[in-house]
């Protein structure tokens, strides 16, 4: 069984999933055991949702290759897409009833060609012709489509699994049902199938998967791993990377997510004009860097924050916006990650270095969050997402200030303890309020905890796995309202225009 969306030699488990249903002190376990690559962690996608736009659309794609490997593609007639829970209560202002639609045309996030993409869709809703396209194997079967009919959001429906459950069904001519499937998605671009999330695994910790030298359950035993060969966490990562591909395609890859992530940044500097959906909410970017750039010398002590803030709203205004933007781990919290590294390894020379240390460190730091908790705001509120982005900064700019292992965890521990807690309410389903100044926050956080971490004369009473674990439990208790439904917090309290 498989991992849909991890490297396929991985198998599959989220530990997590099952936490909602349970008892904070007695979760159930897993489901499956697998590694985590760098690359699961960062994945190129579009906006503005890792879990409401990627999942949705990798998650129709894997069911029509499914479909077609039974025979039933070409036997269908017409489809149904129901979303249920999250996906439903924030889909449409996330984008997730087009994105699931753009994946049954077989568009896939990391490689889709956006204006062309929206011609198709624009077409689809004059013409309610769909055609179920596996580029992959050349396969395409056209059907009638209307969304009015063919899509229900169904936020009556509470999933026990997990808060972003999608059915998709196909239906032959005479109105029964030829394949039905339940998916979910878990965070991250991070997708799942039901009878995936149902089976449990033995215990609740990192698989010790034999794919790479440097087996770890725990950032206890990642610092071991790195102190027993006297080498950084990043090398740790970077050695299990070297069991997949070669050092140098690595590295080609992590220049290339980097090169992602830094080319939105200048999109969303040079972007103006007002983001997609009813808030009328303003691109800020553009203003602000402009101001910054006219007063070059400006003796502000506090500019370090306008520049910060700069750089992590211009991608989150740009991932509002749908545009291509590197989960990190998610869409939601994208812009701290590109922020922190702009600032302090590419201000005036990039270094290539630095880049590669601080994303292989984040990784490995995003890889103890994903299997011992969640990265899913649906799940765990924004702590999942800004809260792991911050804490995730906070030790790659550690890692490339030359900090020793402990104090590297001491900055991942700091980065999350002080965003514990912190929910997810989008104000009218969009992720722009209060999504794109909570980056920006997050950015500033993440450098503080970096900063506090080595300048500490002692060392730190909280460790980063009971963080984690801290984490883990503050988000089974949360109140759903809180956790990407927009039924509680701002989202209530705001109104939308």
């Amino acid at each position: 069984m498989w991992f849909w969306g991890f490297s396929m030699c991985n198998k599959s488990v989220i530990s997590h999933n099952h936490a909602l249903r349970v008892d904070c002190a007695k979760a159930l376990k897993g489901c499956f055991t697998f590694v985590l690559s760098i690359f699961d962690i960062f994945k190129i996608g579009i906006g503005p949702s890792s879990s409401h736009t990627v999942g949705p659309m990798r998650i129709a794609l894997r069911f029509l290759e499914e479909a077609n490997d039974q025979n039933k593609l070409e036997k269908c007639a017409r489809i149904q897409i129901d979303l249920h829970g999250s996906l439903a209560l924030t889909g449409i202002g996330h984008g997730s009833d087009r994105a699931v639609i753009l994946g049954l045309m077989g568009y896939d996030p990391a490689t889709i060609d956006i204006a062309k993409a929206s011609q198709e869709y624009d077409l689809l809703q004059q013409t309610k012709r769909l055609g179920l396209n596996i580029p992959a194997r050349a396969v395409v079967h056209e059907v009638d489509f209307d969304s009015r009919r063919d899509l229900a959001l169904r936020g009556d429906i509470i999933p026990d699994l997990h808060p972003n459950e999608m059915c998709l069904s196909l239906y032959d001519r005479s109105g029964d049902i030829l394949f039905r499937q339940v998916y979910y998605s878990v965070g991250g671009g991070f997708i799942a199938s039901e009878k995936q999330l149902t089976k449990k695994s033995d215990d609740d910790l990192i698989a010790r998967s034999p794919i790479g030298p440097n087996s770890f359950a725990s950032a206890n035993e990642l610092i071991a791993l790195a102190q027993k060969s006297n080498i950084s966490i990043a090398e740790v990562i970077l050695q299990n990377e070297d069991a997949r591909r070669p050092r140098d395609k690595t590295y080609k890859m992590l220049d290339d997510i980097w090169q992602v992530m830094s080319e939105c940044i200048d999109r969303g500097l040079g972007s103006e004009g007002v983001l997609p959906g009813a808030l009328g909410v303003k691109r800020r970017a553009p203003e602000l860097i402009k101001k910054l750039r006219d007063t070059p010398l400006a003796n502000d002590r506090e500019q370090l924050f306008d520049w910060l803030n700069v750089y992590a709203m211009a991608v989150n205004e740009e991932n509002a916006a749908g545009g291509k933007v590197v989960t990190a781990p998610t869409n939601g919290a994208a812009g701290i990650i590109p922020s922190v590294i702009r600032h302090y390894c590419c201000e005036d020379k990039p270094n290539g270095d630095h880049v590669r240390i601080f994303l292989a460190t984040a990784a490995g730091v995003a890889m103890l969050y994903k299997q011992r908790a969640s990265i899913s705001g649906a799940e765990m509120g924004c702590q999942g997402e800004v809260g792991v982005a911050c804490s995730m900064a906070a030790a790659g700019l550690a890692a490339v200030w030359g900090a020793t292992l402990r104090q590297v965890e001491t900055a991942a521990e700091i980065g999350m303890e002080h965003n514990l807690g912190l929910t997810c309410d989008p104000v009218g389903g969009l992720v722009q309020i209060p999504c794109i100044e909570r980056n920006a926050i997050g950015a500033v956080k993440a450098v503080n905890a970096a900063r506090l971490a080595i300048r500490a004369s002692e060392s730190q009473k909280v460790s980063l796995d009971q963080v984690i674990e801290t984490m883990r439990q503050t988000g089974i208790d949360m109140s759903r309202k809180y956790k990407e439904t927009s039924e509680g917090g701002l989202a209530v309290n705001v109104i939308e225009c």
